[in-house]
């Protein structure tokens, strides 16, 4: 999930990697959550995106409406817009029921989930289908991981290859193609259909955010969505959806500067946003890329004050009117603490509601913290605090994703 970090372990080699979609990880061992990778000793839940400056709330971003109980319309489409996530090799009934209701997008998966026996995680997979098909709608659940490659990997196997060993491969469009099949490989054996990968960062200097857990590509945006779109290409062929991140872009964020862990503000000039951090994304929209994660950094040029994944003009304005993206969109961990400033965990699933964003990845280990920001849009919706026809529209985006994958 923005470059959310989560602890990361790497498999057999022991190193432990952090959940979500900003932090590298890939063994066996418990890891904090997001999907914005960089290896992370922290064995709390970590968010996504770097920034240094706090990020406030959108001003325009409703708070839940303590009414009553949400009608069983409102809690349907909201549970359409949520990805689970659960502690230990084991789902938990409270999940598997949440999915038998037909009120589950997906379930994100971390080496904690996954333990020391391949078998595990295969028979955890077993059970969510069997719930999948009891739904009222039965149609695929998203099951999720990042596996980008070398030190942000959450299941046994490949690809061995980070983004920084591609991208300095003899040939790295073969290495970029290659490593996308690997990774939609992996997955798939264990049953597994999205993968919370490539990252398009750009980094700027040796050592920062991005490059430090070798994550990017190069420091060239033209050779980033170069080989970003062979990667997306290799592995949606494959069959597995592919996700673009963090965008706007985290490549300009230095070292230790990650949203898992506290706010971060990139004061990147606009035209520099545009034409180096944005510029892969073009690439990745030309290659169909199913989903794209948005960062939990604060862009100035774009938003004062407000992460990418709860602004409307990030999101709205710029990812689907000036990119023309038409595809599915994803936050980084909800439970990021650069998003503390904003509040709890309802109030972080209605701003980014609001701002437009399709699925909201709650990956704290917890299937408390998904029933909360669930309950926080049921309510919204009932109260008219959020707009149906837009939030049924994500809805429906989500739905077409499933439907499309295996």
């Amino acid at each position: 999930m923005s470059l959310s970090l989560r602890s990361v372990g790497l498999l057999t080699l022991g190193l432990a990697l952090a959940a979500g979609c900003g932090s590298p990880g890939n063994s066996p061992s418990p890891s904090p959550t997001t999907s914005s990778a960089e290896p992370a000793t922290s064995e709390q839940p970590a968010s996504p995106s770097p920034s240094p400056s706090s990020p406030s709330p959108s001003p325009s971003s409703p708070s839940p409406s303590p009414t009553s109980a949400p009608s069983a319309g409102a809690a349907d489409l909201a549970g359409q817009r949520i990805v689970y996530s659960y502690p230990g090799t084991t789902p938990p009934a409270a999940l598997l029921q949440r999915i038998r209701e037909g009120r589950v997008a997906g379930v994100i998966f971390f080496a904690e989930n996954v333990g020391t026996d391949p078998a595990v995680l295969r028979t955890a997979v077993s059970q969510l289908r069997q719930a999948e098909q009891q739904a009222p709608h039965p149609r695929p659940l998203l099951l999720m991981t990042d596996q980008e490659g070398g030190l942000v990997r959450r299941l046994p196997g490949g690809p061995a290859q980070s983004a920084k060993d591609v991208g300095r491969a003899a040939d790295p469009t073969a290495a970029a193609t290659a490593t996308g099949g690997q990774a939609a490989a992996t997955l798939a054996g264990f049953g597994l259909n999205l993968n919370l990968a490539p990252v398009l960062d750009v980094f700027r200097t040796p050592g920062d955010f991005a490059d430090s857990a070798q994550r990017s590509y190069s420091s060239d945006p033209v050779v980033v969505g170069k080989l970003g779109s062979a990667f997306i290409k290799a592995q949606q062929g494959a069959g597995v959806a592919a996700t673009a991140k963090h965008f706007p872009g985290l490549g300009s964020a230095p070292a230790g500067a990650n949203t898992d862990e506290e706010p971060v503000t990139l004061t990147v000039p606009l035209n520099q946003l545009r034409t180096v951090d944005e510029r892969p994304y073009q690439d990745a929209v030309a290659a169909d890329v199913k989903l794209v994660m948005l960062s939990w950094a604060v862009y100035p040029a774009l938003d004062p004050g407000t992460p990418a994944g709860m602004s409307g003009p990030i999101v709205r304005d710029e990812l689907r009117g000036r990119l023309n993206y038409q595809g599915v969109t994803i936050t980084d961990a909800l439970e990021a603490k650069a998003l503390d400033p904003v509040g709890s965990t309802g109030k972080r699933a209605l701003a980014v509601a609001s701002a437009g964003v399709d699925l909201i990845l709650c990956s704290a280990r917890d299937v408390a913290q998904g029933d909360q920001a669930a309950a926080a849009l049921a309510g919204a919706l009932d109260a008219g605090d959020l707009d149906r026809d837009g939030f049924t529209a994500s809805a429906n985006r989500v739905d077409t994703l499933r439907d499309s994958l295996k």
